[in-house]
């Protein structure tokens, strides 16, 4: 029987893998999507699909480098880190497997503290180290769903990008 320290772990191994390929299929499909679509204000909190997008990137990058112990600064949420679609996608294609691997170097102590980080904003905070890692995949979650509904506005396709589909995959070998 698994102990609930391994079935956890492999929860959150679960939820990282989810993440990349989340984010692996929504750059693919919006690979091929017209530039007028893709760029357009399309009533997101972060304007455009690509606004989101970079947003994502962000987002990952400054959660990731709290964790890591290597924060990085950005002054503003809406920051535009890559201004073409291809090198966008490529970089968020770069973060594959960061937070897997994350995950399964630390410690169970480490798992059941909490996290100190500066925000944004400036403010030192502290937030349960469990519950601040669900955020980070939660809220890439809310955003791809955020791109998905502008896609759909436009009349494109969107993959199936619930967590159950990603379940649902053949096992790899």
């Amino acid at each position: 029987m698994m102990s609930t320290e391994s079935l956890l772990r492999q929860h959150l191994q679960t939820l990282a893998d989810y993440h990349d390929w989340a984010n692996t299929l929504l750059s693919g499909h919006v690979a091929g999507i017209q530039d007028e679509h893709y760029f357009a204000p399309a009533g997101l909190f972060f304007k455009s699909v690509h606004g989101t997008l970079n947003h994502i990137l962000l987002a990952d990058r400054a959660w990731y480098g709290r964790f890591a112990g290597k924060p990085e600064r950005f002054a503003r949420l809406d920051l535009e880190l890559v201004s073409a679609r291809a090198p966008l996608v490529g970089a968020l294609a770069e973060r594959r497997g960061l937070w897997s691997t994350l995950i399964a170097r630390t410690p169970d102590d480490v798992m059941a503290g909490d996290l100190r980080y500066t925000t944004t904003a400036g403010p030192e905070a502290t937030r349960p180290w469990l519950g601040a890692l669900a955020h980070v995949f939660n809220h890439a979650t809310h955003h791809r769903g955020q791109i998905t509904a502008a896609l759909t506005r436009y009349g494109h396709d969107c993959p199936e990008l619930d967590l159950i589909y990603f379940l649902a995959r053949p096992s790899p070998v």
